[in-house]
């Protein structure tokens, strides 16, 4: 295992170089200068001196040739100094990312609760009562969920709320341990939202594993000795029908991860998703990579954690 967890942790190293080169490259052709934008402010590019367009992107750093900013920004962020905002200038990335990524976690893992919470058990119901009126039903639900984005549910759920209903949460934010209850006001619905296709999903793999798991000898066997049907599923069916359940939350968190973009724009939630956004239209690059790199870092870890949970899941998986 321990073997395993190292060669993992290395198979890091190129993953996150290829992460770093793509991003950082990607920021240098798309169109718009970053010194320009914070010259002009969205006004007519022609009041700006050549002078200053010129001091400023010495001063920014983006007049040295391309591969010497990269390994300039990769030898800081190294040592862990993942450079200064480019439109907030006196604040440092990694403060700014590590005071919205609590945010952006909590809503992510609230999320994926939420469809954990609602899919496990609608996909152990349908696969029990395979081809009946609640399995058409279960089914019907998911295929639902799959098909709407969930910024079309987070626009219609801020329109019922607040048209229908006459109710809108509480527009300053509240962090968890400071105040609970309006927090959880706060970060309820954008979860649901983000959360609706993350259920579907999970459901219909619950389903399929659980339909191919009921079918094999050992329960069977199970339901020969007279075992009940409860600690049939629980206890036989359910904890191998969960391997692929496993792969796919793996997969989903990743994504609900990258779905919160949208989702803390739409609901004015204060994570690294809407940091994002904003520091692309401003052309800030620092935030941008850093924002890309923790995320890859995130995402990585979490399927490392993933593939372990299998050897706990199924004592016959081993790693070596």
């Amino acid at each position: 295992m321990h073997v395993y967890i190292a060669k993992r942790l290395l198979l890091f190293v190129p993953t996150l170089l290829l992460v770093t080169i793509l991003v950082f490259v990607i920021m240098r052709i798309v169109p718009g200068d970053p010194a320009l934008a914070l010259l002009t402010e969205g006004e007519d590019s022609g009041d700006v001196s050549d002078q200053a367009l010129e001091n400023l992107r010495a001063k920014l750093g983006t007049d040295k040739p391309i591969y010497t900013q990269y390994f300039f920004w990769v030898g800081n962020m190294l040592r862990g100094d993942f450079g200064i905002s480019f439109f907030y200038e006196n604040d440092a990335v990694i403060d700014d990312i590590i005071e919205r990524l609590p945010t952006t976690l909590e809503l992510t893992l609230f999320a994926l609760g939420l469809a954990s919470l609602v899919a496990v058990p609608l996909g152990v119901i349908s696969a029990m009562k395979q081809d009946s009126a609640t399995d058409y039903t279960a089914r019907t639900i998911t295929l639902i969920g799959i098909a709407l984005p969930n910024f079309w549910v987070a626009v219609m759920t801020i329109y019922f709320l607040v048209l229908v209903f006459q109710w809108a949460p509480p527009l300053a934010y509240e962090r968890l341990w400071d105040d609970p209850w309006t927090n959880l006001q706060q970060l309820f619905f954008p979860a649901i939202a983000l959360a609706a296709s993350n259920m579907a999903f999970v459901a219909r793999i619950t389903r399929s594993a659980m339909l191919e798991v009921l079918r094999e000898d050992y329960i069977r066997t199970a339901r020969s000795k007279g075992l009940a049907e409860r600690v049939i599923v629980s206890r036989h069916a359910l904890r191998n029908a969960l391997l692929p359940v496993v792969t796919l939350t793996a997969y989903e968190l990743g994504r609900a991860i990258s779905g919160t973009v949208i989702i803390e724009t739409i609901f004015l939630v204060p994570g690294i998703g809407r940091l994002l956004i904003t520091s692309i239209q401003n052309r800030d690059f620092p935030v941008i990579q850093g924002i890309v790199v923790i995320i890859a870092v995130i995402v990585l870890v979490i399927n490392l954690i993933m593939d372990l949970l299998y050897a706990w899941l199924n004592p016959r998986i081993r790693y070596s």
